[in-house]
């Protein structure tokens, strides 16, 4: 009887060792699985699989929110290796994203993050799917599976909320219509276009560099077993664009850590995270005192010119320049910044040729425009001139290039507007009522919906809070019709005044005039106007330097001449307890011919301009002109009475 219960326990903890070597397998197995459906599919096969869900706390009746999860799977079943995946999910739940793996959001975005009108993913880590051919049909190379959990809003189980499609996203695919398999399937098969040329042949390793109006490279140029030193560089391309104080911001996505930088600081030093996380208790001879940043996504920022030459922080070129990037179309030379720092990773990662760069890169200036941000790709390594001075260059071990647009973000106001006045028109057009926004507390002493109130010329020298006795003595003057409550300032910290000055029969002039209502002055600053049928006929700007710029439709590039590039902050009056403060200014006049633009329009609009950018940024446009119907009435009696009103109801106050 002992033998048999002994033979029963041998047998057992066989078995018990059967499963423990074999579940793993089994279910390892399982995860990677292709469908069925992915047999009859000789291109990229993508799956949308609804797994589960449940009701979230807290109970609403309009707006109830659940729980999902779900599987997107991303196979490649073609002949050639499929570089740098992207799959559109066409969510249209209110969704928000919580976590998702081995992938990251294409726009840049860290998680959570909302997604309900559709979004883009890209791999990470597993950025490549091979083929069947080069593996000899291994799937785990072949293909990837991105577990999703996220809320979504309305949709309560049984029903399942599918999004709208699924897509492959990379370039020269072409999808037919995703099909629902039962009610929580979604799949589709995407073939290569064979009307689409590629610049890549097979032998290619890397995907081509992509244009874009910025572009950060994150080059790897020295590597050891636990970190490397990697330079960043910042180039700015579009001709109208530009970076003022930048910050720079991006996620770790496998605890690594800034140790040191050169060329650029952290907008924060701290290394307690690093000391009481998993980085400190495997680095235990480290000195964290001298490590920089361990923040998952650190902000960085550029050093100012003082440090350009320090053995330490600096000698890095383009570097230290206070964040300034300048458009190309400016000074080519300050079109970049470049910084370096030392990584310090953590395992499984510490060999030599583990090197993956940050993911979620974003990037903004003061008063710039906004830009939205991919993730990284991998690109050839870059070349860069050998520091000894010989006529070689020296090769990164690696390099991926993130791509920047300029965006308009869904809510964001403009942070500049324009005014609009004529020699025909006693009236100014101002900066629209809430032109850079309105906070929500000033509903209560103004109109945020109410129009600006039309005001004379010498109201633009004094800020919005001292022009209303000015704007209500013209209304009375002009029989202009008076809101209440009055409606809210423009709240710009710069505003542009565009005036057209004459109009005969060869040509005609405008004036510009930039104000700085902002405490901040502006070095290097620029403004471009775009007038759709007047700016061929450009002749000259008589105080700044002014050019018809060649790759930009119809725009009028002018900035600063030599010692005259500064746009002052704004400063207190002479007498600060009753004079206003007094706006920074620049001011030239602009000739045109019409010899190369017959038939335009002066008066009805074509002398005024379609756009308006100021460093960058694209200004608020009022949304009338000035109209010439009522034509100037302002005879020297009329504007003589007019100002002595107003001295007389300043002088009261």
């Amino acid at each position: 009887m002992a033998f048999r219960v002994v033979d029963m326990i041998s047998s057992l903890k066989l078995l018990i060792l059967f499963c423990a070597v074999m579940l793993p397998f089994a279910v390892s197995q399982s995860a990677v699985a292709p469908s069925p459906a992915a047999d009859s599919c000789n291109g990229v096969f993508v799956s949308y699989v609804y797994g589960t869900g449940s009701q979230l706390k807290p109970t609403n009746a309009t707006h109830q929110p659940y729980r999902f999860q779900s599987t997107l799977t991303v196979l490649n079943n073609g002949d050639e290796e499929l570089k740098s995946w992207n799959v559109f999910v066409g969510f249209k739940h209110d969704e928000l994203l919580v976590s998702a793996t081995n992938a990251v959001l294409t726009d840049g975005s860290s998680l959570p993050a909302s997604v309900g009108n559709g979004t883009t993913f890209a791999g990470n880590p597993t950025t490549d799917l091979k083929t069947a051919i080069e593996t000899a049909g291994d799937v785990t190379q072949m293909q990837v599976q991105v577990q999703l959990v996220g809320t979504q809003f309305g949709v309560a189980p049984p029903a399942v909320p599918m999004p709208s499609t699924i897509q492959l996203a990379n370039d020269g695919f072409q999808c037919p219509a995703a099909s629902l398999q039962g009610s929580n399937v979604m799949q589709v098969c995407c073939t290569k276009n064979p009307n689409y040329k590629s610049n890549l042949t097979g032998a290619d390793e890397f995907l081509p560099r992509q244009s874009g109006d910025l572009t950060i490279m994150y080059d790897v140029i020295r590597t050891y077993e636990s970190n490397y030193w990697a330079q960043v560089t910042i180039a700015n391309h579009n001709p109208l664009g530009r970076l003022d104080n930048w910050k720079l911001s991006f996620d770790w996505m496998k605890e690594e850590f800034i140790y040191t930088m050169k060329g650029a600081y952290p907008y924060v030093v701290d290394a307690s995270e690093c000391l009481f996380g998993p980085q400190g208790t495997y680095y235990q001879d480290l000195d964290f005192a001298n490590v920089l940043n361990c923040e998952r996504r650190p902000t960085i920022i550029d050093l100012p010119p003082t440090k350009f030459n320090d053995t330490t922080l600096g000698q890095i070129p383009s570097c230290c320049r206070n964040g300034t990037i300048l458009p190309p179309t400016m000074d080519p030379s300050k079109s970049r910044s470049s910084f370096q720092m030392q990584v310090y990773k953590m395992p499984p990662g510490l060999n030599r040729s583990e090197l993956s760069p940050p993911q979620n890169w974003n990037i903004n200036g003061t008063l710039n425009p906004d830009y939205a941000c991919g993730q990284p790709v991998r690109v050839s390594p870059s070349q860069f001139p050998d520091p000894s001075g010989l006529p070689s260059n020296t090769t990164a071990f690696a390099s991926w290039q993130v791509v920047c647009n300029i965006t308009q973000p869904k809510g964001m106001s403009p942070k500049c507007c324009v005014s609009f006045s004529a020699y025909y028109n006693d009236s100014v057009v101002p900066c629209g009522t809430c032109a850079c926004g309105c906070s929500s507390s000033t509903t209560s002493t103004c109109s945020t919906t109410a129009s600006a109130m039309l005001l004379p010329s010498e109201a633009l020298l004094v800020p919005f809070e001292n022009r209303t006795d000015m704007a209500k003595a013209w209304a009375d003057l002009e029989h202009l019709p008076v809101p209440n409550p009055l409606p809210c300032g423009d709240n710009c910290g710069v505003s542009i005044n565009w005036h057209v000055y004459t109009d005969y029969t060869n040509g005609w002039s405008a004036r510009i005039t930039l104000f700085n209502w902002d405490e901040t002055a502006f070095a290097d600053w620029f403004a471009a106007v775009e007038l759709d049928k007047a700016a061929a006929g450009f002749e000259k700007t008589y105080s700044f330097n002014g050019s018809l710029l060649s790759n930009v439709d119809n725009t009028i590039f002018m900035q600063g001449q030599q010692g005259l590039n500064y746009l002052t902050a704004e400063t207190a009056g002479a007498n600060p307890s009753k004079d206003p403060p007094v706006p920074g200014k620049q001011q030239s006049v602009i000739s045109f011919t019409k010899k190369t633009t017959s038939g335009i329009n002066v008066a009805a609009g074509d002398g005024f301009p379609t756009k308006v950018f100021f460093n960058g940024e694209e200004c608020a446009l009022p949304s009338i002109r000035p109209t010439s119907s009522g034509n100037r009435k302002g005879s020297a009696i009329i504007l003589s009475i007019f100002l002595a009103l107003v001295a007389f109801i300043l002088m009261q106050q």
